[in-house]
């Protein structure tokens, strides 16, 4: 089988496509044909060598969320999951024509949701909701979403809008994307540092940061008396080693700093809540934003655009046999960009 391996830590072109041996399910897993497989922020920090420390090494095959056709099954798993098409969270490995995963992390696509949606929606939706959890977020609070603009960003906007916020704030690059959001939940919109939006409250309940890197530690300054940030991602890199000091410069508002990583969900709630996230998305409540379809063989190229920025949601691979079909309907594009690129 085809997949796309690290060679070398540092630039998307220590990837690779290598060939493998098709693999076999073990008791209690299935092999999976992929249709779809999500390109996260995470991909892109393993393949940097940012984190290596946690055991990734050269090698790895990229890629924690597929969607496709369950075409075998272990010892011991119900043989109807066979034939039927799945979400799964694979953890690893996901960058390839077959993967294999645990049967107990597999969800049937429902109808109407496409393999391209459910890896849009799924580990993404998972990050926003429980993120927003951890932070304690509650009705009528408000929102600043920092870095808003990738698939865990999108999710998050439109969870903190349908669960009641009162204000929902974005920090994007650019008035296009933040027109977007705004179709999407945001209220306000904020350049990268926080500043501008007109009449954007001075203070929020909560943030929810993807973004981490050394501006983090400004964002204190933006928390309401007893708010909380939570750090649910760090795609700019580590905040400085001295960031509380902020926090301990406004000691008397009580501020709360917290880190959140989906690694920490149980695997019956992940699944229970990415199902509700395709039921939502079913009824029209979500959007899954596909910013570009890419082959498997592409995955330079995705990182390439992750890297620089351009992607407005969520990259999607597929293997160039893949039983994938593009369609109109397959993701969520805002009126704004209809009939034009996706990326900004």
């Amino acid at each position: 089988m085809k997949a796309v391996a690290i060679q070398a830590f540092g630039s998307p072109e220590g990837l690779a496509v290598v060939d493998l041996p098709d693999p076999s399910p073990a008791a209690g897993q299935v092999l999976i044909a992929t249709e779809a497989i999500g390109v996260g922020g995470v991909d892109t920090m393993i393949r940097s060598g940012a984190l290596a420390a946690y055991g990734f090494r050269e090698g790895h095959v990229l890629g924690s969320e597929i969607a496709g056709t369950v075409t075998a099954v272990g010892d011991g798993v119900d043989t109807s999951w066979a034939g039927r098409r799945v979400w799964a969270f694979t953890g690893m490995g996901g960058y390839a024509e077959l993967a294999i995963v645990p049967a107990e992390r597999l969800l049937p696509l429902p109808a109407g949701i496409s393999a391209a949606d459910a890896v849009t929606l799924g580990s993404s939706g998972v990050v926003a909701h429980f993120g927003l959890r951890h932070a304690r977020f509650a009705s009528g609070e408000s929102v600043l979403v920092r870095g808003a603009a990738g698939g865990i960003g999108i999710m998050t906007v439109q969870l903190a809008a349908r669960g009641g916020a009162g204000t929902v704030a974005v920090t994007t690059s650019s008035a296009e994307r933040g027109d977007r959001l705004r179709k999407l939940g945001a209220t306000h919109v904020l350049d990268r540092s926080g500043g501008g939006g007109e009449d954007a409250p001075a203070g929020y309940d909560v943030i929810i940061d993807i973004v981490a890197g050394a501006r983090m530690p400004s964002f204190f300054a933006r928390l309401n008396p007893n708010g909380r940030m939570v750090a649910v991602g760090a795609v700019a890199g580590h905040p400085p080693a001295d960031f509380g000091m902020e926090m301990f410069a406004a000691f008397q508002k009580s501020m709360s700093f917290a880190t959140f990583s989906a690694a920490t969900v149980a695997e019956p709630d992940r699944r229970a809540v990415t199902a509700e996230l395709f039921a939502a998305a079913g009824r029209g409540e979500l959007h899954s934003v596909v910013c570009e379809r890419l082959s498997l063989e592409q995955a330079v190229l995705a990182h390439r655009k992750m890297e620089a920025g351009e992607v407005f949601g969520r990259i999607v691979l597929a293997p160039s046999g893949s039983r994938t079909t593009p369609r109109p309907a397959d993701g969520y594009d805002p009126p704004l960009a209809q009939g034009g690129p996706k990326s900004s």
